[in-house]
């Protein structure tokens, strides 16, 4: 997908404003897997430069400085683990996480499914009882605070149980952004319950999950279509009572179609910026793309620390 340009971001964005929150002398160690091309190992060294992370370099010995060079970048005082390719640097990657020796695993030049793969490896340590979900973090000029998109990336279908951990991992990831009690509109193409539309029915049950402690740490309401969930003069023209609507921090998406096409939209016809990670493992993965922008590259750094100085992800799965 290649994105707008808007890699340049205007005085006080959200973004902005969330590499100021990690703004501090305390990275993490991150493993950065398979980072053969320039700009895989450049958002890796810009990071490290803005001490957001402290890089651990997995791939291709030769490759990675190759790249490195031709980007005129010193990596010399970075650890660097020579794996023959991308299936392994992402193996290896993996496993140094999961010993403990990173607190965080960022993407480098190569397929999703390839690092999610190692990532849910049973023998590589990094797998819990939660299931794992993709969250854009979203900075949309309209809009007067971050706005939380999930899961748009990698749960296609998602059953209840599963838009359950989706919703406590996007909990999870605001709060450790400092949103004390995020407020998660759960979206459908109504505001109320059908029983011949299933999304109404599962927003329905993940509100009285939350009543009943199976979600913690958020505000949740729903079903809300779109509008109720952004705009409070949509919400108030249908008499719609709620601390949510209107006001919403957490856009909780029926399926992976519907995410994908929201996010998109608002890429392309709001010129929203974007930063986004992987939440559900025991540490915290950076889905970096070929088309994000500096800052987006940056802001997903900042999101990564700052889940992971949380300590909010759940322990490993016995």
């Amino acid at each position: 997908m290649t994105l707008p340009d808007s890699t340049d971001s205007a005085p006080g964005s959200q973004l902005e404003r969330l590499l100021a929150l990690a703004d501090r002398p305390d990275p993490v160690r991150t493993v950065v897997v398979h980072p053969v091309d320039d700009l895989s190992i450049s958002g890796a060294v810009e990071a490290a430069e803005r001490k957001l992370i402290i890089p651990i370099l997995v791939g291709p010995a030769a490759r990675i400085r190759a790249a490195a060079d031709a980007a005129g970048l010193d990596i010399s005082r970075y650890e660097l683990h020579d794996a023959p390719h991308s299936h392994a640097a992402a193996a290896l990657a993996c496993q140094l996480a999961g010993r403990g020796e990173a607190e965080a695993v960022m993407k480098g030049a190569l397929h999703t499914d390839e690092l999610l793969e190692a990532v849910v490896a049973k023998d590589c340590g990094l797998r819990t009882e939660r299931r794992m979900s993709h969250v854009f973090i979203l900075d949309v000029p309209t809009y007067p605070k971050p706005l939380l998109v999930t899961d748009a990336a990698i749960n296609i279908a998602p059953d209840l149980a599963t838009k359950r951990d989706i919703v406590q991992n996007a909990i999870d990831c605001a709060r450790a952004m400092g949103v004390d009690r995020p407020k998660v509109a759960i979206l459908a193409a109504v505001e109320t319950v059908n029983p011949k539309m299933i999304a109404t029915l599962d927003a329905a049950a993940l509100c009285k999950m939350a009543d009943r402690g199976q979600i913690v740490g958020g505000l949740l309401d729903g079903p809300l279509a779109f509008d109720n969930a952004i705009s409070k003069e949509a919400a108030a023209q249908k008499h719609i009572v709620s601390e949510v609507a209107g006001d919403a921090d957490i856009l909780l998406v029926p399926d992976i179609e519907s995410g994908n096409m929201l996010a998109k939209q608002l890429f392309y016809l709001a010129r929203a910026q974007s930063a986004g990670i992987v939440m559900g493992a025991r540490v915290p993965v950076m889905l970096t793309s070929r088309s994000d922008g500096v800052l987006s590259r940056l802001a997903s750094c900042a999101v990564a620390l700052l889940v992971a100085k949380a300590g909010r992800l759940q322990p490993p799965a016995h």
